[in-house]
């Protein structure tokens, strides 16, 4: 199968993909539950539970009136200890559930598989199920599957490039969860209509092309598109130009071109639901990092505590540098291992003091390779410079609000600018302008 020619820019950066072929493990029930309210993009959810409550699986614990928004359920059973704001993974205060586990694992009475009747009630399903996006950012699923009147969507694409150095949680669900796949492929196709279905997959994933094919075969429902191996190949816009060669227009949404792009884990997950009725209250997610004694896919509950998660791996070999939800491109580092595992957290990284190291900046050099690598087309020495003047208004005008923060010009700048983060600083401020 020929590799289609991949998007503009992008880096070459190391896979680490060391957890490749270590199956999925199961961690038990921990014995406190951490659960914030805000766990999507979108509205916080508002708490439905409080202090000195009983909860079950499957219980529904927070919510919200909002379209954007995504319910919360207890991934475990037990009792309710405290309901108030904690510090979240991103690091701003958020209300959430702790919960004390009884062990039991007891579900809630409500859990049924869901309705088929027509695509709304799919679609309301879905919403009441807590699925989002599975790959790290987090949109809510619903919200993607309700197309704005007028824009019909022809295409959908499923996204296994899984590009980020380490992490190996899709490719998993491929090799474990193929059939899951292909029936979640054929719901979503069934809501929004798209006549044509693609799994895209990096060529540095063979046997997952290998079976995908093979399924691709049977059902005649879908096709495989190959990939090169090229970060951020699995960045939204990124794989739907290399899958259509469509653009999805600066400030618009990839419905605006009759594309409607899903996760590989959120699929198969909405697969499982439909048959189950058990909303989302775990994920699978890859432990890896420099200072992991046992890197490992782990499938966690939601709202189990990241020191809980490592201890599970065989601790550390050497005290951590840093910690990273996420991949090392674009995860976020951690403050503290109480913060707690969400719901679209697919890695958590423990990198000793030689990996995290952060080089130290030196003068920009004009080299323009920030500019080449950059696959929004973007000047960031340019968005750099007007932030150390805190001018964020020229800034906006160099369209740092395209940026979609890969870190490709950090990656490659030879005088190691610290461009990404002053890409972040400078939206902070436009958004407290706005």
């Amino acid at each position: 199968m020929a590799l289609l020619k991949t998007f503009k820019g992008g880096a070459h950066v190391e896979h680490h993909k060391n957890t490749n072929e270590k199956a999925t493990v199961i961690m038990p029930v921990p014995s406190k539950a951490l659960i914030p309210m805000l766990q999507h993009i979108g509205a916080v959810c508002t708490p439905l539970v409080k202090k000195g409550d009983m909860v079950k699986v499957g219980q529904k614990i927070g919510d919200s009136e909002a379209f954007v928004s995504s319910p919360i359920h207890s991934s475990v059973s037990g009792k309710v200890t405290d309901v108030k704001p904690y510090l979240y993974p991103g690091g701003m205060e958020v209300m959430s559930v702790e919960i004390e586990t009884d062990g039991l694992q007891e579900l809630w009475e409500g859990i049924s598989p869901p309705d088929r009747l027509d695509k709304s009630a799919i679609v309301k399903a879905i919403r009441e199920s807590g699925v989002v996006g599975l790959g790290g950012a987090g949109f809510p699923t619903h919200v993607k599957l309700s197309p704005p009147p007028g824009k019909p969507i022809d295409v959908l694409i499923i996204n296994g490039a899984e590009c980020e150095p380490y992490i190996t949680s899709d490719y998993r669900e491929m090799l474990e969860s193929a059939d899951d796949i292909i029936e979640g492929i054929n719901i979503i196709k069934g809501i929004v209509g798209a006549k044509k279905a693609y799994i895209a997959i990096e060529s540095n994933k063979p046997e997952a092309m290998k079976l995908m094919e093979k399924k691709a075969g049977l059902s005649g429902d879908f096709q495989v598109i190959g990939l090169k191996t090229r970060y951020p190949q699995g960045a939204e816009k990124q794989l739907i130009y290399a899958a259509t060669k469509r653009k999805v227009p600066a400030g618009g949404l990839p419905s605006d071109i009759g594309v409607v792009v899903q996760n590989i884990n959120t699929v198969s997950f909405i697969a499982k639901y439909m048959r189950t009725g058990m909303p989302m209250i775990s994920r699978r997610l890859t432990v890896d990092g420099s200072a992991v004694k046992s890197p490992a896919n782990v499938e966690v509950l939601i709202g189990t505590q990241l020191k809980d998660v490592f201890e599970f791996c065989g601790g550390f070999t050497e005290k951590p540098a840093k910690v990273i939800m996420g991949g090392p491109m674009m995860g976020v580092a951690q403050f503290s291992l109480e913060t707690s595992v969400l719901k679209q957290t697919n890695a958590i990284l423990a990198l000793n003091a030689k990996d995290a190291v952060l080089p130290e900046e030196s003068v920009c050099i004009r080299c323009g390779r920030c500019a080449m690598t950059c696959p929004m087309n973007l000047m960031p020495l340019y968005i750099n410079a007007s932030v150390q003047l805190r001018d964020y208004d020229s800034a906006k005008a160099y369209g740092v609000n395209d940026c979609i923060e890969c870190g490709c010009c950090s990656y490659v700048c030879p005088a190691k600018r610290h461009l990404v983060q002053s890409i972040r600083l400078a939206k902070t401020e436009l958004r407290k302008k706005k």
